[in-house]
């Protein structure tokens, strides 16, 4: 049997541990929280290298990819780097290929009219394919990188705005504490609306769902969720606050309600390969999505 592992920086109330098939054999996934305690989460690498077909490092980044770069944290390479003997991954592998294709697919399907519509992107460096699939939509949007991520009401309108920001700040926030910028831990269940008349402005919003949730704005009538992973408490969140639908780019493996992190399913891919992580191409991906019969999960929430 197969086994992916996600030691987690977030919270262990989102923690599982599931068997499923998938292309003809049984993986073992489970996703152990830590609660920001770095100590825990690279005693727990350590303990199970070697043992775990690929690692998925939930919580937190390891790389960002964007504009063609790819640049790392420095504190979380540091962690990741106990991983000697297995594979690990952090969903950014993935960011630039199933959520690229998650807006496509919405696009094609009629199922958002992007041109249409106004888009929020909360962090659009942490989700560049999402970002840039956005922008080629040709619909209003904003990226809200300046507006979240340093508390300033500065929106960002521009796919080239975007590249220049990300030119200028990811080689200098990559070396500073990620839970500066990304809410881990404890911090992942409040919520501190900040600068709601953005979320209100949106008829989509999209992003990582943490970081969604951390400044959750009081009404969103009728609106567009897009993100990555959701757990059966957040659907009924949404439905408090008024969304209409839930995108996840993530389909329920554990037939729970509960989407994975990015990195769990692109840690699930490069086990089903059989190849390494530097070894996969963004074809890779896509065939093994492919052979998974992979679609965006696709939630209506007031129902």
């Amino acid at each position: 049997m197969k086994r992916v592992l996600s030691p987690s920086l977030g919270s262990p109330k989102g923690d599982y541990d599931i068997t499923r098939t998938f292309l003809g054999e049984d993986v073992r996934i489970q996703r152990i929280g830590t609660d920001s305690d770095v100590a825990k989460f690279v005693e727990l690498i350590d303990s199970e290298d070697g043992k775990v077909d690929c690692f998925g490092f939930g919580g937190g980044d390891v790389w960002v990819v964007a504009g063609g770069k790819r640049y790392t944290w420095r504190r979380e390479a540091k962690m990741a780097a106990h991983a000697r003997k297995s594979p690990l991954v952090d969903g950014s592998g993935l960011k630039n290929t199933i959520e690229r294709e998650t807006i496509g697919y919405l696009a094609r399907e009629g199922i958002v009219d992007f041109a249409k519509s106004k888009t929020l992107v909360v962090s659009a460096v942490d989700r560049f394919g999402i970002a840039e699939a956005v922008a080629e939509q040709g619909g209003q949007f904003i990226f809200g990188d300046i507006i979240f991520g340093l508390g300033l009401p500065i929106p960002i309108r521009s796919a080239r705005g975007l590249r220049v920001i990300a030119a200028i700040v990811l080689p200098i926030i990559t070396q500073l504490p990620q839970p500066w910028f990304y809410p881990t831990g404890k911090k992942q269940e409040e919520i501190v609306p900040k600068f709601p008349r953005y979320y209100e402005w949106a008829d989509v919003i999209c992003g990582d769902f943490q970081y969604i949730r951390r400044h959750l704005a009081p009404k969103l009538d009728g609106k567009v969720i897009i993100t990555n992973t959701t757990k059966p408490g957040d659907l009924e969140l949404l439905r408090e606050r008024g969304v209409r639908l839930l995108v996840t780019s993530t389909p329920d493996i554990t037939l729970e309600g509960r989407t994975p992190g990015t990195n769990v399913l692109e840690a699930l891919i490069v086990a089903l390969s059989g190849k390494r992580p530097a070894e996969m191409s963004v074809d890779d991906y896509m065939r093994v999505l492919g052979q998974m019969e992979w679609r965006p999960r696709i939630v209506e929430v007031q129902r």
